[in-house]
């Protein structure tokens, strides 16, 4: 009975992924030539051999089968990108899985976590148009309701909705980008002068200007996320194109402490109270774990601690002393902004060999400490091959050597051996000749 009710389960589970992925569609490098200009395709490029890519398909034939089933226009696919090389070129895969989604002539990437509920964010927010209208009062205040953050154009045409609408096609990737009538805002919203870049978020707005803060794309990348974060792998190094400097409460959760507890609190009073002073310069939050912090500065980081990072170049700055209240936490970003603190790391040529070693040892680690077993088989499998290289070596090491040493023999053997009569012979006439 329990037996039959396995089989049932199983058969159940393989049906349902036999279902969902037949709404995703293997592609290969024809499809660029016999794909019609006016669809939208999701496309996932994977390798064979990608462990994160095997764990995304599940995920990945939900989606598909969601989409289809909303009577999406977005079409998935999936690339073997080993295969299909030019196809990946195309789309300048670098890594694995990597998401894609083709609009038009544009080409999406997709830089966010791997779970469906991010996928599908994705997918709405660049599926559907650039710049959205809200034409209402009640839908403001609705998408107000959905979104953290939200930015809008205000005003009729002018050079600056060409530019935000320029600027929403590049950076549809990361937000949404709405516009509306001055009629359509809250009572609360006075603007004095229109046209108008205004950022809703934490229930205040924050005005454009373009002398204060630089160009547009910038200025909308760095107000893009919340004042204070949460920060996983993926959020944070998307501060990379922010250009801020990111400050860090780097915790351990699962053994919370008042040393936790107090940096977690500093930061984020720097964040809220401090806004005006810190916010064009410095993006705020905390980290749960130092795996990936250690993969920056190749060191062990020891948590708690804060910790101040650079990503666009891979830098980072230590406190010289202890932070223990507002105070001294405010004396360590002074010094960061003003060069007084030494930035450490970097992406030099250097770093990088030394970071790539750093994260190999850090893998090799972490395999034996997680699962031993596993380490010690994948120890036997590359010392098998490894000592198999080495004596295949040695071997022709000692072929080449005894080629080498018959050669030279040969060539010995080959030297004309003089005749002694002949010389003789020689040696007479020549004396005759001398009489």
């Amino acid at each position: 009975m329990i037996a039959n009710k396995k089989c049932v389960l199983v058969l159940t589970v393989l049906l349902n992924i036999a279902t969902a992925s037949a709404f995703v569609e293997e592609l290969d490098d024809r499809f660029k030539n016999t794909r019609r200009s006016d669809e939208i395709w999701l496309i996932e490029f994977y390798a064979p051999w990608c462990t994160f890519c095997k764990q995304l398909d599940p995920v990945w034939y939900e989606i598909g089968a969601e989409l289809k089933s909303m009577g999406s226009p977005v079409n998935v696919g999936k690339v073997d990108a080993d295969i299909h090389t030019s196809f990946a070129k195309e789309f300048r895969v670098t890594d694995y899985p990597a998401i894609k989604m083709w609009k038009d002539d544009l080409k999406y990437n997709y830089k966010g976590p791997r779970t469906k509920e991010s996928i599908m964010d994705f997918v709405d927010r660049v599926s559907g148009p650039v710049v959205r209208a809200l034409t209402s009062q009640q839908l403001f205040q609705n998408v107000m309701s959905r979104h953290d953050v939200l930015f809008v154009y205000v005003g009729g045409s002018s050079d600056l909705k060409e530019n935000y609408f320029s600027v929403a096609k590049e950076l549809i990737v990361h937000t949404y980008f709405f516009s509306a009538t001055r009629h359509v805002l809250p009572k609360a919203v006075t603007l004095e002068e229109y046209p108008a870049v205004v950022v809703f978020k934490e229930g205040k707005y924050f005005l454009y200007n373009e002398q204060q803060d630089g160009n547009l794309s910038s200025w909308i990348n760095r107000e893009r996320f919340l004042s204070y974060i949460n920060f996983d792998s993926y959020t944070l190094y998307a501060m990379g194109d922010t250009g801020k400097v990111v400050v860090l409460a780097v915790l351990d959760e699962r053994k919370p402490s008042k040393n936790s507890v107090r940096y977690k609190t500093l930061v984020q009073r720097a964040a809220f109270e401090y806004k005006d002073f810190y916010s064009r310069e410095f993006q705020f939050g905390h980290m749960d774990g130092n795996r990936y912090i250690n993969g920056i500065i190749m060191d062990e980081l020891v948590t708690p601690a804060i910790i101040a990072l650079n990503m666009s170049n891979d830098g980072y700055f230590l406190p010289p002393n202890k932070v223990e209240t507002m105070e001294q936490l405010g004396k360590f970003l002074d010094g960061v902004s003003k060069g007084r603190i030494k930035l450490q790391g970097g992406n030099g040529y250097l770093q990088r060999i030394e970071r790539m070693v750093f994260n190999a040892k850090a893998t090799v680690t972490t395999i034996f400490t997680e699962a031993p077993l596993l380490g010690a088989l994948l120890f036997l499998i590359f010392g098998f091959v490894g000592g198999t290289f080495c004596y295949v070596l040695y071997k022709s090491c000692d072929v080449v050597k005894s080629w080498i040493r018959n050669e030279k023999e040969t060539e010995v053997l080959q030297v004309p051996v003089r005749d002694k009569k002949t010389d003789l012979r020689k040696k007479n006439t020549e004396d005759k000749k001398a009489d």
